[in-house]
């Protein structure tokens, strides 16, 4: 039987790999801007709705970690594994994502929007919104971490749900842009 991962040092190694990949998308998103801004609008499109799905993605999964690890006693291995698990997921997928999702959208938001519009303002708030709750996930992952379980897990399954509509009020407002 494999032997569990209850340390940090394997999660340094994805970290750095995450930062690698930042850069790449980085770099990527700088030579399509030297090409032309009608040759760039698709590609940096395209990377921030990618970085929108792995930001998502782990929005969605992070507060099902936190609903099983609030079922498990504080000094357990299985609450050291799904430390382990919520440290990673929000250092790996969920902050490098959320940074190009912002980078990325501000610049649309700025080149092809001139940040005019009623929807595009109300979006704004919607992703302030989700970074508040990407924040309150942050700090509730080191609290679990110290064994401080936050809020039980009636409490993660309402809040798995506050993502979800805040993606719904987001996706609505960029696809029908009602004003």
């Amino acid at each position: 039987m494999a032997e569990r991962q209850t340390d940090l040092a394997p999660g340094r190694k994805a970290a750095t790999k995450a930062a690698i990949a930042l850069v790449f998308f980085g770099a990527i998103a700088l030579a399509i801007a030297v090409f032309g801004e009608d040759a760039a609008y698709s590609w940096i499109k395209a990377l921030h709705v990618i970085a929108i799905i792995s930001w998502m993605a782990g929005m969605l999964y992070m507060p099902r970690l936190f609903i099983y690890h609030s079922d498990c006693e504080p000094d357990s291995d299985q609450a050291r594994t799904f430390s382990v698990m919520e440290v990673r997921l929000m250092k790996v997928i969920m902050n490098p994502a959320m940074i190009v999702s912002w980078v990325l959208g501000l610049y649309l938001a700025w080149t092809v929007f001139g940040f005019q519009g009623g929807w595009l303002h109300l979006k704004l708030l919607a992703v302030l919104g989700l970074s508040g709750v990407h924040g309150f996930f942050a700090r509730s992952v080191k609290a679990f971490g110290r064994g401080q379980y936050v809020r039980d897990a009636r409490f993660w399954r309402l809040m798995n749900e506050v993502p979800t509509l805040l993606m719904i009020v987001i996706v609505v407002l960029v696809v029908v842009k009602p004003f």
